[in-house]
């Protein structure tokens, strides 16, 4: 995009003020730590319920960006340009809504509760051999990533395909305004974002908000959207697998040797497409995407031919291990240039190396003349400070001198017969090519080979969490996350390096060599250690680890090494006994405390902390206040005898909820960051983070009378199908999960665990399921939760999550 200062001025009805009213914006930001902010973005200093963009300008202004749209001024303007808006977000809605306005080719809006990213990627690829299609990238559909995905138009475009998705009422009419659908596609009405809707027909009516002035709506005819048919606005083309429904179209479906088939039957005439897909979404997706093509009157082989080489659409970008202690970022299904500025973004977020490297093939539909596209591709990656660049494709190796230590190959094949002689090692890879060049071929020979089974690990539901629980806190109170027991066996850098993104205050560990790890992986946030032990005094000091002191002994043994070492006012944390008669200095050795602290300078108390002992339960709320009394009276104590002004905090998860009033200065999220709480009303809002997932390796049939398992602790009572999945008790599996108590999940359906669950082994049953060998099983996740399964197991949530073995891969992902 290039925009002139001028026309932003009246667009976003902005007050300048500043060093200019001249200049020409080519990029625009709402992230200040993107390595792409430089002299020509205009940054938006977007306003959250956390985190104030106007923090960050005068970093920025050190970065060279010297154009900001700001609702106050700052102290520094430091020869910067600054546009003065009552709203930042609206600003930038409107800079988009007006962006749109110089384009006039068709668009396609697509919205509801889910699906929408699928169709759109189908339909780009159904569509792009005739247009060249700007869209969203990934699943940009929010009140901000919509105006994101809009500003990546450009004059070479003549088709656009955008995602609109909203959680409350009076949200589709700003998006609406900026998309101009002249196509609508609704795609469904589910359960997603419930809570921010009266009923079913109100959401079904907010989400229609975004056909207002479309020319037609493609959507399936039943009884969701009865009430949309009145609507007389837009014509309506309609779909159904009802005859009688009296649609536009009339659908039928049959199973076929390689997926499904569909028949259309449309103006007197069938069509019939063969799919890759048995699954009531992907059935569906596809005849959305269908009805464009047949709204838009394609011949009905050019419709064949297409549909029958749909794919499955990787929505995520994984961190995976790889060889040689190197980590991937794997994007193999996806090259274009608005996704690859969020793949780089993501790199930088997530690299566990200082050394940056990207594997890159040809990039397709950019909307650029060839040596336009690669000067800028050039241009993002210098800026990311990649260090190697592997180009894959004749045209982009064409183009490889404009690289950093480039090395260009003609073909994937070319580069993995090569690949040995590349020396990958130490280093972050980003994996990142079109889908004819299979890039997944790179990222299995790169990828680390372990189990089978993987713990999956969804970034965005743990940006959602944070973001939950900040919500509920004061704009000055600071935060600490628990990362301790790899965190909560999730994984212990990559999430540090999620929080260190979201610039939480601090993290939290329970033991020195955990901290270690994190600074060593190169984590810069402060870490308390919550159990330190004197023997790793020392090492905590080496790596600027601030430990918890709970004890005089312990005190005394921390300032005696630092009195050694004369290090002066190093950091610690004193812990309080409330009631929870673990860890803790009580009332009774408050004067030795005192005496002590009083009489050194080796150590300053960055903060006074407490724990409470059954902050989730309701019963106990007599005993939680006491504790939190106590906690102020001890705590105030120490601070008036001192004359010191620390941190204090005592609320965990469930506390931050229960006992608002208890904030302080800061508090410390734990298990809630995962998605549990013990709150159902709270879990509502919750995402599941973690989801653990295996294949099936082996299905037998079994006779009546016949057992499976040690000591034959099931017998089969009929004929029955059983489904060996490679994950036992060695991988964290309680055995009493097994005997027909639990269950896992396989194509949705519940499959009941039978017999003892092995050490490296389980055995299902899955008679009435539909299933081949090398299918996926999910073994927790959303069916069945982790709650469910602590429930049933009589035990908690925090020991079905730290009990997954180091042995199961860990996969994180953003969607």
């Amino acid at each position: 995009m290039t925009i002139s200062i001028q026309n932003i001025i009246p667009v976003i009805h902005a007050t300048i003020h500043g060093h200019t009213n001249e200049g020409i914006v080519n990029h625009v930001s709402i992230d200040s730590r993107s390595l792409l902010n430089a002299e020509g973005t205009l940054f938006f200093a977007l306003k959250g319920s956390r985190n104030n963009g106007h923090h960050y300008i005068p970093q920025l202004l050190e970065q060279g960006v010297r154009f900001f749209v700001v609702s106050e001024m700052p102290q520094d303007t430091k020869n910067a340009t600054f546009f003065v808006v009552s709203n930042t977000l609206e600003a930038l809605q409107k800079l988009a809504a007006y962006y749109r306005t110089l384009f006039s080719f068709p668009v396609i809006g697509i919205t509801g509760s889910n699906g929408k990213t699928i169709i759109k990627e189908w339909l780009n690829f159904l569509l792009s051999p005739d247009y060249n299609i700007v869209r969203s990238p990934k699943s940009y559909n929010s009140q901000v990533g919509v105006p994101l995905s809009i500003l990546g138009m450009n004059e070479m475009h003549n088709f656009g395909i955008f995602e609109a998705g909203i959680s409350t009422i009076n949200e589709m009419d700003k998006l609406e305004e900026i998309i101009r659908p002249s196509i609508g596609i609704l795609s469904n009405i589910g359960s997603a974002h419930d809570e921010g809707f009266e009923n079913t027909s109100q959401k079904a009516l907010e989400k229609w908000k975004l056909f207002k002035h479309s020319e037609v709506v493609i959507f399936k005819k039943d009884k969701t959207f009865e009430n949309l048919l009145t609507l007389n606005t837009q014509e309506k083309f309609t779909w159904s697998f009802e005859k009688n429904d009296n649609a536009s179209v009339w659908v039928t479906t049959h199973e076929s040797s390689v997926g499904t088939e569909l028949t259309f039957y449309h103006q007197n005439s069938n069509l019939s497409v063969i799919i890759p897909f048995t699954d009531k979404a992907s059935i569906e997706n596809t005849i959305h995407c269908v009805m464009v093509l047949l709204y838009f009157k394609y011949p009905v082989d050019t419709i064949q031919k297409r549909v029958a080489a749909l794919y499955p659409v990787e929505m995520r970008l994984k961190v995976k291990n790889g060889v040689n202690n190197t980590s991937l970022i794997d994007d193999s299904y996806s090259s274009d240039y608005q996704s690859l500025k969020i793949a780089l973004d993501f790199l930088e977020h997530q690299k566990l190396h200082t050394n940056k490297t990207i594997i890159l093939s040809d990039i397709y539909q950019s909307g650029l003349p060839v040596t336009d596209l690669y000067h800028r591709v050039s241009q993002l990656i210098i800026a990311n400070k990649i260090n190697r660049v592997f180009t894959i494709g004749e045209v982009i190796s064409s183009y490889k001198h404009l690289f950093p230590n480039a090395i260009g190959f003609n073909s994937t094949n070319d580069f993995l017969n090569q690949m040995e002689h590349l020396h990958f090692q130490n280093e972050t890879i980003l994996v990142k090519g079109a889908r004819d060049f299979q890039f997944e071929k790179i990222v299995t020979a790169l990828e680390e080979k372990t189990h089978e089974t993987v713990l999956e690990i969804n970034l965005n539901a743990l940006s959602n969490n944070l973001n939950y629980f900040k919500s509920k806190l004061k704009p000055q109170t600071k935060m600490m996350v628990m990362v301790k027991a790899f965190g909560y066996g999730n994984g212990g850098f990559e999430i540090a390096k999620l929080l260190e993104h979201h610039k939480v205050d601090y993290l939290g560990v329970a033991f020195a060599d955990e901290g270690i790890e994190l600074k060593t992986s190169g984590i810069q946030l402060p870490i308390i250690v919550m159990n330190p032990e004197s023997t790793a005094f020392e090492a905590m000091i080496q790596y600027k680890l601030e430990p918890e002191i709970y004890s005089i002994r312990g005190l005394q043994s921390f300032i005696k090494i630092l009195e050694s070492k004369e290090i002066y006012h190093y950091p610690i944390h004193i812990k309080f006994d409330t009631g929870m008669h673990r860890l803790g200095f009580e009332q009774n050795n408050m004067l030795e405390l005192l005496a002590i602290l009083k009489n050194t300078s080796y150590v300053k108390i960055a903060s006074i902390l407490s724990h409470l002992a059954c902050s989730d339960d309701r019963n106990e709320t007599e005993f939680t206040l006491h504790q939190i009394q106590l906690f102020e009276n001890l705590s105030t104590q120490l601070i008036n005898t001192l004359q010191i002004n620390p941190i204090r905090h005592i609320l965990n998860s469930s506390g931050i909820s229960n006992f608002p009033e208890a904030q302080y200065n800061m508090v410390r999220l734990g298990v809630g960051l995962y998605g549990i709480s013990s709150n159902e009303e709270e879990q509502k809002y919750l995402e599941n983070v973690g989801t653990l997932k295996s294949i099936i390796s082996q299905i037998r049939t079994i006779e009546a009378g016949e057992s499976v398992g040690y000591n034959r602790r099931f017998k089969a009572s009929s004929k029955t199908k059983i489904a060996t999945i490679p994950i036992g008790y060695a991988d964290g599996i309680s055995r009493h999960w097994g005997y027909e108590r639990g269950y896992v999940t396989i194509n949705g359906k519940k499959a009941p665990i039978v017999g003892s669950i092995c050490m490296d082994m389980l055995m299902v049953d899955c008679t009435n399921i539909e299933c081949k060998e090398g299918q996926e099983v999910v073994i927790f996740g959303e069916n069945p939760t982790i709650k469910y399964m602590a429930k049933e197991l009589q035990t908690i949530s925090y020991e079905i999550m730290t009990s997954i073995s180091k042995r199961v891969k860990r996969v994180f992902y953003r969607e």
